[in-house]
């Protein structure tokens, strides 16, 4: 890492990537597009660590406009900086948002190591509102069609409301529903959420479409 100093870690025999990002936080998990490698809802190879330390409780501004909703999508999406390599994978640490550990469960490596993992729900929710921690807006749309015979729709809806968020995430989430190929009885339990603004599938998207439905802009040919 280039912004911090080293971190120095010794080990007996091997030790993956994901148990070693894990020591270098206490209390966190792995979330993102690490989450979706070891649950099985991707086909990419990693070599990109995800670990989440949540941030302590803080109190958010409940209020939205159209404006600043199209002002805060209009540019990139915000990325950690605090990232460290070793042989050849980056580990990327991020602070997310207070969640009292919503969704996480213990899991094995594939070296049979104990990690914490979010499970399924709350992965396709995080790679929903951060896609750029999944590969993109493509790879988060394949991880949903993957995820469809295993997850949850009443889990998912019970941690989108437990989770709070002010912009209205529950349009994408929607929509990556119905473009996977979900149930219409699953997808429609979220089309009756409320709908009060336009939205967007990500941030800084230059070549797009709308969907009227869902009040949400994606790129082209999504």
């Amino acid at each position: 890492c280039d912004l911090y100093r080293p971190i120095i870690r010794f080990a007996w025999g091997e030790v993956s990537a994901y148990h070693l990002g894990l020591s270098i936080r206490s209390g966190a998990y792995l979330s993102h597009a690490s989450a979706l490698f070891l649950q099985g809802l991707t086909d990419q190879i990693p070599k990109t660590v995800y670990v989440n330390r949540e941030q302590s409780q803080k109190a958010q501004d409940g209020t939205l406009s159209q404006l600043g909703i199209d002002r805060a999508f209009s540019h990139k999406q915000r990325r950690s900086k605090y990232i460290f390599t070793h042989e050849g994978w980056q580990i990327v640490l991020l602070s997310g948002k207070n969640t009292s550990r919503l969704g996480v469960i213990p899991m094995a490596s594939p070296l049979g190591e104990p990690l914490l993992v979010t499970g399924i729900e709350r992965t396709l929710i995080d790679i929903a509102v951060r896609p750029d921690y999944a590969g993109g807006v493509y790879q988060v749309l394949q991880a949903f069609r993957s995820a469809k015979d295993r997850m949850s729709t009443n889990t998912l809806l019970a941690s989108l409301k437990k989770l709070d968020y002010v912009y209205p995430y529950h349009q994408a989430i929607g929509f990556y529903l119905q473009r996977a190929g979900y149930e219409r009885e699953r997808w429609e339990r979220i089309k009756r959420l409320p709908q009060d603004f336009d939205f967007y599938l990500a941030h800084d998207i230059h070549d797009r479409d709308y969907d009227q439905s869902w009040r949400l802009f994606f790129p082209k040919g999504l």
